[in-house]
């Protein structure tokens, strides 16, 4: 059911008028950056080397949970649990005070993560959106944290049912895939089995304008590609690899992909017309996409078990992928081909199952954050490793972090209190 709070009242905890800018190019509005590729804005600076002085400008305590930070102007967004609701909260960019903060949903427990929000919130304009682990999938103002209007991914057939049985994807461990924003459209992979496997709405009303498909969901959130000359929503759901068409949710073509839980998390890249994906079972996955007239072939390009990757996304700079193997080694493979161009070890310290990096590329740098809390800094660069700096900067996490403006905002502590800080990366050597 749609519920539109427009003119509705609502208690929030604290009301600061503040200024909403709009995107601009070192914004960080969402999972994975402005183009949700992992790629800071054209106009960020490169670093060039990594300070081994990096300083914390600012550190704030904050409950558990695995979305990410969000930054749009000067404003931060992070989602988190309160007092057993998961809870999103605006905060000062520059000093990380709290603006506001909005319940979204009761929290939900397992024995994989925290009692916490697994799913990255958007920014987009002056709204935010927030999809708890449960389904309520939520837009709020940016100014003041007021519901504008909401659903639930239950109220279109998606199973929510825990830790129970053979339940696979999102059902069993919730909501991770943060939704897109393309336009005026938001597409949600809702994991209804009744023909919404996937959901296109309207950004500003919540009214739904397509349903597509009977794919429950999985991990992976949807993101847009331009296949075979034309521009394709692609989701990896629990049944497989789909690309959809944007403007009415046409299916265009299909790769199963079938594996124990449907643990499908690593977000699509590619490159020509080469789309890649990984399953820890599976293997990493290349298909080639062609077109004749209307009709459109996915075909198997490559299969490499060997380079599985678990639930870690990789990054790609042109014709080279760049992530986290299943030896905890980072590696480059080739998109085209599948070749491995290198791999190296020695940063992720957990259990090869568990390992994660959260990967970001500024300019023709690699920026990875372990699951250890290391920042490591390296070329994007297929001939050769070539490291620019590491250095210790929080604890255990699963965080990607947000990049903007040479900062840095991350999250650490998964399962219980932690903390939320904005660390300074310009240092002395930051190229100009």
């Amino acid at each position: 059911m749609l519920v539109n709070w427009r003119g509705k009242e609502r208690y929030l905890w604290l009301i600061v008028p503040f200024l909403v800018l709009t995107v601009r190019g070192a914004d960080w509005p969402q999972w994975r950056g402005p183009e949700r590729n992992g790629h800071a804005g054209a106009n960020e600076q490169a670093i060039g080397e990594l300070p081994s002085d990096s300083k914390t400008v600012w550190k704030v305590i904050t409950g558990p949970g695995l979305a990410s930070p969000v930054v749009q102007g000067k404003v931060l967004i992070q989602f988190d649990a309160v007092d057993g609701k998961e809870t999103l909260h605006a905060l000062e960019r520059a000093t990380g005070k709290e603006i506001w903060r909005t319940p979204i949903d009761q929290t939900f427990h397992d024995m994989q993560g925290p009692d916490g929000p697994r799913c990255t919130p958007m920014i987009d304009g002056d709204r935010v959106y927030a999809v708890s682990c449960r389904g309520q999938l939520q837009c709020l103002s940016l100014k003041d944290g007021h519901p504008i209007w909401e659903t639930n991914y239950t109220d279109f057939g998606a199973v929510f049912i825990g830790e129970k049985g053979n339940a696979p994807g999102a059902s069993r461990h919730g909501n991770n895939g943060t939704p897109l924003i393309v336009g005026d459209r938001l597409y949600a992979c809702a994991g209804g089995t009744n023909g919404a496997g996937v959901v296109c709405f309207n950004k500003f009303t919540g009214a739904v304008l397509w349903k597509s498909q009977n794919d429950q969901a999985g991990f992976a959130p949807p993101v847009f590609a331009k296949l075979a000359g034309e521009q394709e929503l692609l989701c990896f759901t629990a049944e497989g690899l789909i690309g959809l068409r944007p403007d009415n949710g046409q299916l265009e073509w299909r790769v199963p992909v079938k594996t124990a839980y449907s643990r499908h998390v690593v977000a699509p890249v590619w490159y020509d017309d080469v789309v890649v994906v990984s399953s820890h079972q599976a293997g990493m996955i290349a298909t080639k996409i062609t077109r004749e007239g209307a009709s459109y072939k996915a075909e198997q390009a490559w299969l490499k078990k060997d380079l599985a990757m678990n639930f870690s996304s990789p990054v790609s700079e042109a014709n080279y992928l760049y992530g986290l193997g299943p030896r905890k080694n980072f590696i480059c493979v080739e998109i085209s081909t599948g070749k491995e161009m290198w791999s190296r070890e020695g940063y992720v310290e957990t259990s090869a199952d568990r390992a994660y990096a959260g990967f970001l590329v500024i300019g023709e740098q690699v920026l990875c954050l372990t699951d250890g809390g290391m920042l490591v800094l390296f070329d994007a660069n297929p001939k050769e490793f070539i490291e620019h700096g590491s250095v210790q900067v929080c604890g255990a996490n699963w965080c990607n972090p947000a990049y903007s403006e040479g900062q840095l905002f991350l999250r650490d502590g998964n399962k219980k209190e932690g903390n939320l800080m904005c660390i300074d990366l310009k240092g002395k050597n930051h190229r100009k």
